[in-house]
């Protein structure tokens, strides 16, 4: 299968997250896009060095610029159940805007055709790292990397795109 590019619509799928009532939600991934300006992006792993320590702190930090520049939404998705992106959530106080959200069997992982493989360093087929800038469901932007690299997938990279 072919991964999302620039100009597909997004499909639809289920996610999970939790409030700020501390009430676990399952909502549509379109009814938290559609008809809004958001930025999606994935990360292989909760509390993995790179996303915990660069990807996630990166779109926390420039949220305000973000929303300033006309983002709605900034979602960051994980392979992992919503228990674990929400202890993940709670190791970032600062954090206003962005929502943590859980694929945890990677089925919409699986519908963006974004799977990483890493079932032999022991972590099972998670997600790739990617930032989408979706405009009303449609990827404007589709900045995914290949293998472990973080390049192209940051808060400025996006930035650079608004």
């Amino acid at each position: 299968m072919a991964p999302i590019a620039v100009g597909d619509v997004i499909p639809d799928g289920t996610v999970s997250y939790f409030d700020e009532q501390d009430q676990m939600l399952s909502v549509s991934v379109h009814s938290l896009a559609k008809g809004k300006k958001v930025i999606l992006f994935a990360v292989p792993g909760a509390f993995t060095p790179t996303c915990s320590t660069k990807h996630v702190p990166g779109f926390i930090e420039k949220a305000d610029v973000l929303k300033s520049k006309g983002v709605d939404e900034i979602l960051c998705i994980s392979v992992n159940d919503p228990f674990v992106m929400k202890a993940w959530a709670k190791t970032y106080p600062e954090n206003k805007h962005v929502k943590f959200l859980a694929d945890g069997a990677g089925k919409y992982t699986h519908a963006l055709g974004l799977e990483l493989d890493l079932s032999e360093k022991g972590l099972g087929v998670r997600s790739r790292r990617y930032a989408l800038l979706v405009d009303d469901l449609a990827v404007k932007v589709a900045n995914i990397e290949s293998g472990g690299e973080f390049t192209v997938s940051g808060a400025d990279e996006i930035l650079k795109a608004l």
